[in-house]
């Protein structure tokens, strides 16, 4: 039983954040959120990039008796936020991943067994072993960190299908309270991420405002590809140094990297099929100021803790505004000025739509359903694998959907069942209905990203708009708020089909029945979320349906919504 009071937490933890790591004060957030996981309570941190969200797990951690698991994406993002720990007398560190040798696995573990190391950092893949959970469970972790924790909702599916299976590991290794950071999680994402990670529920959300207003924000729109190109490569030339330019594939990545090395900068390509030793110079030569741009996919980044990024474009269209935003919030985090350019074409959602539209297809989720139901007793995804001849991958990601579908489900071992009464056709089948609403969903986000490049109002009011913050325009510092009284003719109308914020019409009535937040239920779509309203327009982000946006006149006219003022099920 805690016998501690609220301020004897607070005290203890200004002092660990003074004594052990030199913070004589901690920021707006940091606080409130490290008391939280010192209460017991699970915590979601929603911060932008540079907010200090590590400190969170850092302060807490040390503060709690027990090592602490950090669970981070990128081998690389480890080894900074290792050397970003006190060095001597501070909290011991150390990582498991596979690219290690077998003796510093060892020893990592022996440090871990014999209580000398703080922290543990692992990828979501290494917690998929159990052998690895098995030694986790012995230490008796008192913490469990979900880095990246948008991995969660949005890429978990496919780009990091063991993400969706954290929270199995953190029943299996004792049920540490868990602590969930992200830089970068609209409403509903937040739920799904608490939701997926079983988060318990007196959950803390701790979210701290979304706006950067050092980064000015800017659409250039194209015709032509080599048009783009073109100002791609002059934009990144000009800018002040250092800068990111992300590309749609690793092909671009490297073309635009040896134009810019042809006009004598240093820059250099970065992308998932470079070998590991390669990834890792440039990694370190961005980090120290070696190169002056670094062309990337979307691979690259993560947890980069530079702060003189003084730009960053994209050569094409993102996935998300969730993708979009995490990216450009690497640029400018000492508060100096900083340029985020979009380079568009409208051609871009084509790409990204297939990139958004990945999910297993229903003859492997068939054979995986089948696979469980022909088990004897429960099976684990190893042994399904085995039984399908299926990549480890494409296993994990169907499991996944099959269990959210209702049609499997996971015990403490981690070893999935049939759920009872549902046969293997009909749990393929509403995996597959599962998988064609996640479908819808991303391709609604790709739309609002092409909405977001498409606007003549106020981007900084979009943006901020997506992820439930209200914001006032003109911010001053987008190319539509500037170019307001003089708009440029050469930046286009927007594509037909996408809303089009901007003053409500006269005699059109106001959102202000819908305000962001608002639960509503759509007499087709079903339920709903109002993520903002622009003007005489508002955004649902609806259950079955992702993101739609509808008019204000047709919603009251036909009584489309209903508010819904009960509490979810």
């Amino acid at each position: 039983m805690r016998t501690r009071s609220a301020g004897s937490d607070a005290e203890l933890l200004s002092r660990t954040a003074a004594d052990v790591f030199g913070w004589q004060t901690l920021r707006p957030g940091q606080l409130a959120a490290m008391e939280a996981v010192l209460a017991g309570r699970d915590t979601l941190v929603v911060m932008p990039t540079g907010a200090g969200k590590s400190a969170v797990y850092q302060v807490a951690g040390t503060a709690l008796p027990g090592p602490t698991v950090v669970v981070s994406p990128l081998i690389a993002l480890q080894r900074d936020q290792i050397a970003g720990l006190p060095g001597d007398g501070g909290p011991e560190a150390v990582a498991v991943n596979s690219a290690q040798r077998s003796g510093q696995t060892r020893a990592a573990w022996e440090a871990v067994r014999h209580g000398d190391a703080e922290f543990l950092f692992l990828s979501p893949e290494q917690l998929a072993k159990d052998e690895v959970l098995d030694r986790l469970a012995q230490a008796g972790p008192s913490l469990f960190v979900v880095d990246e924790a948008q991995c969660v909702a949005a890429w978990g599916h496919d780009f990091r299908p063991d993400y969706l299976r954290l929270a199995h590991a953190v029943r299996r290794v004792g049920g540490p309270t868990v602590l969930a950071l992200t830089a970068t999680a609209s409403p509903p994402v937040r739920e799904e991420i608490v939701r997926r990670l079983e988060m318990g529920e007196d959950a803390a959300q701790v979210v701290a405002g979304f706006d950067r207003p050092n980064i000015t924000l800017e659409v250039r729109r194209f015709a032509e590809e080599d048009q783009r190109r073109r100002a791609v490569v002059e934009r990144a030339a000009s800018e002040a140094k250092p800068g990111l330019v992300y590309t749609a594939t690793r092909r671009d990545a490297e073309e635009y990297a040896a134009e810019l090395a042809a006009l004598g900068l240093s820059a250099a390509a970065y992308h998932a099929g470079l070998p590991a030793r390669e990834r890792s110079r440039v990694h370190d030569a961005f980090l120290a100021g070696e190169a002056d741009v670094v062309v990337a996919t979307s691979a690259f980044g993560m947890g980069i803790d530079k702060e003189d990024v003084r730009f960053v474009l994209h050569a094409a269209l993102p996935g998300s505004l969730d993708a979009y935003y995490q990216e450009i919030g690497r640029a400018g985090r000492d508060g100096g000025a900083a340029v985020a350019v979009l380079h568009y074409r409208t051609g871009d959602s084509g790409l990204q739509r297939m990139f958004a539209t990945r999910t297993p297809d229903e003859e492997t989720l068939g054979e995986v359903a089948e696979a469980v139901h022909e088990g004897d007793g429960p099976v684990d995804l190893d042994e399904l694998g085995a039984g399908t001849d299926l990549p480890r991958r494409r296993v994990t990601a169907a499991a996944n959907l099959l269990e959210e579908a209702g049609a499997v489900r996971t015990d403490d071992e981690g070893q999935l069942s049939p759920e009872p009464g549902v046969p293997a056709d009909e749990a393929a089948q509403r995996a597959s209905r599962t998988a064609e609403a996640r479908k819808r969903l991303e391709e609604s986000r790709l739309e609002m990203m092409r909405a977001y490049a498409e606007t003549t109002g106020c981007r900084r009011r979009f943006l901020l708009g997506y992820f439930g913050e209200e914001y006032e325009a003109p911010c001053g510092t987008c190319d539509t708020c500037l170019a307001e009284d003089s708009p440029d003719p050469a930046a286009g109308t927007p594509t037909e089909g996408v809303t089009e914020p901007g003053a409500a019409p006269p005699g059109h009535p106001s959102a202000s029945s819908y305000p962001a937040g608002t639960r509503v239920r759509h007499r087709e779509w079903g339920d709903g979320m109002v993520m903002n309203e622009e003007g005489d327009r508002i955004t649902v982000l609806f259950d079955t349906m992702g993101y739609r946006t509808l008019s204000l006149a047709a919603v009251t006219d036909s009584d489309l919504l209903t508010v819904r003022t009960e509490p979810d099920a």
